[in-house]
């Protein structure tokens, strides 16, 4: 028997707005609300393979780059094209350190937080 991840929890200072977001994304909807916080994941619902994401209120802004960070990967269209769509939806480059060689693209959320944008996997290879 093993685990699986089941849900990420981030704190955030404006859990809705956060959730919105991720929400477009992702193509997750929110699935509860509670506490001041805002769990999203699949129209499924929690328990698949997908884990939720659950955002925490918080009044502590981010003052560091993260030890764990979220990859996404396009599912329906290129890098260039999911690069354009996130960068109107509210992401922003975020400079971590890279060297402009990398494959992927490091973007930050509307709190800051980073994420990588990789490349559009296709089916059976990685």
């Amino acid at each position: 028997m093993a685990c699986r991840i089941s849900e990420l929890v981030l704190d955030s200072r404006d859990p809705e707005r956060l959730a919105a977001f991720w929400c477009e994304v992702l193509g997750y909807v929110v699935l509860d609300r509670g506490a001041g916080g805002v769990e999203i994941g699949p129209e499924e619902g929690s328990g698949g393979l997908q884990p939720t994401i659950v955002f925490n209120p918080t009044d502590t802004p981010k003052s560091v780059k993260l030890p764990l960070h979220i990859d996404v990967n396009p599912t329906d269209r290129d890098q260039a094209a999911e690069l354009d769509r996130l960068l109107k939806i509210g992401a922003r480059p975020a400079d971590v350190g890279q060297t402009g060689e990398e494959s992927w693209h490091v973007l930050a959320d509307p709190e800051g937080n980073e994420f990588c944008l990789l490349r559009q996997q296709l089916s059976g290879k990685p």
